[in-house]
């Protein structure tokens, strides 16, 4: 979305690596020291409570970046960033974002209309694990996945998934089973695979439409 003089300028700054699932990119409260652009690949955002359960906040994959902290006001983040599905991303040093941010322009653009969808995902997250079943919550956390991946295939265990939502593990199980015996999606070692995401989207609630069409919304529109 950057203008090609922005980007290039930038692009000697970039650093091209690879983030294994589960690996963290920053935990609450630590300082951060870079920002990361995923080409591929879905970072998890967190809250996780100090008795050790946590949820699931936003999703982010290559329509975002990983930081928007550092650029609104703080140096640390109360939220956890954890790999969910192998990731290849663009790092970028804090103090380089901050510069480029506090120049204006398309940079500061874009980022800041990023964060709103950001917000949106959040705010919209909330109000569907308050007032929605597990099964629209698997719903809408499985098509948030899928937009982010060239596949239908997630691995993700139902474990891992229950610490997602902030849901006990027998609701997930409960659900998935559905969702299987429906033949929407096949389920086994760890990997889902969707084979009727038609069908997914019949039974999701309106959060996962509320949030894709902000963020499409958003990044859309030129920086200009």
């Amino acid at each position: 979305m950057l203008p090609a003089a922005d980007y290039q300028k930038l692009l000697p700054q970039f650093h091209l690596v690879e983030l294994e699932l589960g690996h963290s990119l920053y935990e609450s409260g630590g300082q951060l020291e870079h920002v990361y652009f995923p080409v591929q690949g879905i970072v998890s955002l967190l809250y996780v409570t100090k008795g050790g359960n946590s949820a699931e906040l936003a999703v982010v994959g290559a329509e975002g970046m990983i930081g928007v902290s550092l650029f609104m006001g703080g140096e640390t983040t109360p939220n956890r960033a954890v790999v969910q599905s192998r990731v290849l991303a663009y790092r970028l040093a804090a103090a380089t974002l901050k510069a480029a941010f506090a120049e204006g322009g398309a940079m500061q653009i874009i980022l800041l209309r990023y964060t709103q969808a950001l917000i949106t995902q959040i705010s919209q997250t909330a109000v569907c694990n308050l007032h929605h079943s597990v099964d629209q919550q698997l719903c809408r956390w499985l098509l948030l996945s899928l937009d982010r991946l060239p596949t239908n295939q997630l691995q993700m265990t139902q474990e891992l998934i229950a610490n997602m939502l902030g849901v006990r593990r027998q609701g997930v199980t409960e659900s998935a089973g559905k969702l299987e015996r429906l033949g929407l999606i096949s389920y086994g070692r760890g990997l889902i695979t969707v084979l009727d995401r038609a069908g997914i989207e019949a039974r999701v609630c309106e959060c996962y439409e509320v949030v894709k069409r902000e963020t499409e919304r958003l990044l859309a529109r030129s920086a200009a």
